[in-house]
């Protein structure tokens, strides 16, 4: 019954009011390790949620094409799509607010005009919507994956085969709740991948998603073991120096919501990235 009273609410956040003391049985304030009885009657004093005041911010942002009813955009490594506690400003949507007057509202205030993420440290193309009715035709292509997109990636080791296709669930890792992995239970994901180019120790490769799950290419690449080169939560400490992980949206594609043109975007490496490159083909000490 009392799971049943308190599913709406996750986990981590009964324990951080059970921290906070905003967790009473009968009256008193109780620990997280307090066992339930029968008629016991549980109270929780949720304090107001912080409001997040999402402000315009003039920040460098590539605008690769914009219309009535969408942009995409270039995002450059190290810049976090949307506001959240640890990041409230110096975002994507902190960017796209000052340079992009409509936004769509169906993700609320904190995620205007976002379909859909890469991470921090990943470069690349990003689609964003202007209007709710945009928003929801990028939206359905991406969960029918109709939608193109295509990443390129800097992976340790040398893959021998050309191509294939990895299948593997991913889920939330029960040893550390902030990194993901593969797993029975995990939703279902599919990467597709195509080797550009061989270094002595590393691999250039192409990939293309069926599916859109968190860090889906750097989980999926880990576990066939050959995880991305920069990678610093599922890499190797001993890695090329950079940025993050060299991973970088490189082609996006999608039908016009209005018109129903089929649009296709490329953007290309960071210079960073590109640099890597060019010593690992000269066989450059990095």
């Amino acid at each position: 019954m009392i799971s049943k009273l308190f599913n709406k609410y996750s986990r981590s956040q009964v324990q951080i009011w059970l921290k906070e003391g905003a967790v009473s049985v009968n009256g008193q304030v109780v620990k997280a390790n307090y066992k339930v009885k029968e008629k016991d009657e549980l109270v929780i004093v949720a304090p107001e949620p912080e409001v997040l005041v999402i402000e315009a911010q003039e920040l460098p942002l590539e605008i690769i094409y914009e219309d009535e009813a969408v942009a995409v955009v270039n995002k450059p490594q190290g810049m976090v799509v949307h506001p959240s506690a640890g990041h409230p400003n110096g975002t994507l949507v902190n960017a796209l607010m000052y340079y992009v007057k409509d936004l769509s509202t169906i993700n609320g205030v904190v995620r205007p005009g976002i379909v859909h993420r890469i991470d921090k440290d990943t470069s690349g193309l990003l689609m964003v919507a202007k209007n709710d009715q945009a928003h929801e035709s990028l939206a359905k292509q991406l969960k029918d994956k109709t939608s193109l997109r295509k990443y390129v990636a800097l992976v340790h080791g040398v893959i021998p085969h050309d191509k294939g296709t990895i299948t593997a669930p991913i889920g939330r890792s029960t040893l550390n709740r902030k990194i993901q992995t593969v797993r029975e239970d995990g939703k279902s994901a599919v990467t597709h991948f195509k080797v550009v180019e061989r270094f002595d120790d590393f691999t250039l490769v192409e990939l293309t998603l069926e599916t859109g799950r968190t860090h889906q290419i750097r989980v999926h690449m880990k576990y066939i073991g050959y995880p991305l080169a920069g990678d610093p939560v599922y890499g190797p400490k001993k890695t090329l120096k950079g940025k993050g992980q060299f991973l970088h949206a490189k082609l996006l594609g999608f039908t016009h919501p209005v018109t129903g043109q089929q649009m296709v975007f490329e953007a290309p490496l960071p210079e960073v990235f590109e640099k890597t490159l060019e010593k690992l083909r000269k066989n450059v000490a990095i």
